[in-house]
């Protein structure tokens, strides 16, 4: 049990955990935002354009009332969501991408034998297949 908890505690104390739990407390309040912008904003100005306002759309089937137009506002809020995220992630590969470094080209570990063509290692003296001596 002892080695349990060690293990649970490890685990939180880890910083992508740490970073998810921030990542998700900021997405909720980005979601609020979200909400406010496609209730307070955009469904209106539809709702002027197409005469009505999303939230009032429903039906009533079997004493049962199915509210879809909450079901498009939460597909607009979903669109809008998911397009702001693509353009955050966008930017930021985009800056990484311009602000890093590239990668040093490796040094070559192997070079060829200029008498039998071999490969053979780069600080060799002499290669090990046609037994030449080698020059630097």
């Amino acid at each position: 049990m002892n080695k349990f908890l060690q293990e649970f505690k490890d685990f939180i104390s880890r910083g992508n955990v740490m970073d998810m739990a921030v990542g998700v407390i900021i997405g909720g309040a980005f979601k609020s935002i979200v909400d406010s912008l496609v209730n307070d904003i955009l469904s209106p100005i539809m709702g002027i354009a197409g005469g009505m306002n999303f939230s009032d759309l429903s039906v009533n089937i079997g004493g049962a009332t199915l509210a879809y137009g909450n079901f498009i506002t939460a597909v607009i809020n979903f669109i809008i969501m998911a397009f702001v995220l693509f353009c955050i992630v966008k930017a930021i590969n985009t800056a990484h991408d311009k602000f890093s470094k590239p990668a040093a080209p490796e040094a070559p570990k192997t070079k060829i034998c200029p008498y039998c063509k071999s490969e053979i290692p780069i600080d060799a003296t002499r290669c090990p297949h046609c037994t030449s001596q080698l020059q630097d």
